[in-house]
């Protein structure tokens, strides 16, 4: 597998973007660029962030074999459960597999009277359709309760966050432009 170096470096040759274009678009130094490209520097997941976000690639990229085969159809028994370290909310990946995918759809399972755990901003766009209950949404600083059977879409880079005011679990399909997980 080649070196997250290697990638970022082929990445940035294929676009045709000088060091100077992608330190730009990072807002990480030249300097600082060239290291990480000659592998003589290690590299922060905040700063990957900043280069993955710039190629407009998923962070899983420098770390994954290019995916090679194609699969559409996601069986439940495939899905794949997670949770971040830290927070109440339950994640299910309910992705097919294939080269540059842009969208990341997760079921999200929010526990009765789970609180806002902070906001969020990123790149991307967020469609949310509520499966079951009722979750309140913070979208910049206006508050919607948003029921079961309506949605709501907006710009990822806007502070965001969500929680659960019931006394029971709350289900949400989530789609986002920008894969992050």
């Amino acid at each position: 597998m080649d070196e997250v170096h290697e990638k970022i470096k082929k990445l940035r040759k294929d676009r045709k973007w000088t060091l100077k274009e992608l330190s730009e678009r990072t807002e990480l130094s030249n300097g600082f660029l060239s290291l990480i490209e000659r592998g003589s520097s290690s590299l922060t997941i905040t700063s990957l962030k900043k280069i993955a976000d710039a190629f407009e690639v998923d962070v899983s990229y420098f770390f994954e074999k290019p995916v090679n085969n194609t699969r559409f159809y996601v069986k439940k028994s495939e899905q794949k459960k997670f949770r971040i370290e830290g927070s109440e909310t339950s994640y299910i990946r309910v992705n097919g597999d294939f080269q540059n995918r842009g969208l990341e759809p997760l079921v999200v399972v929010l526990k009765p009277n789970q609180q806002k755990e902070y906001d969020y901003r990123h790149a991307g766009e967020e469609f949310y359709y509520v499966l079951k209950g009722l979750v309140r949404f913070e979208v910049n600083g206006e508050v919607f309760d948003v029921s079961e059977g309506e949605t709501i879409h907006f710009p990822s880079q806007i502070p965001h966050d969500y929680e659960n005011p019931l006394e029971e679990e709350s289900i949400l399909l989530c789609v986002l432009t920008q894969i992050i997980f």
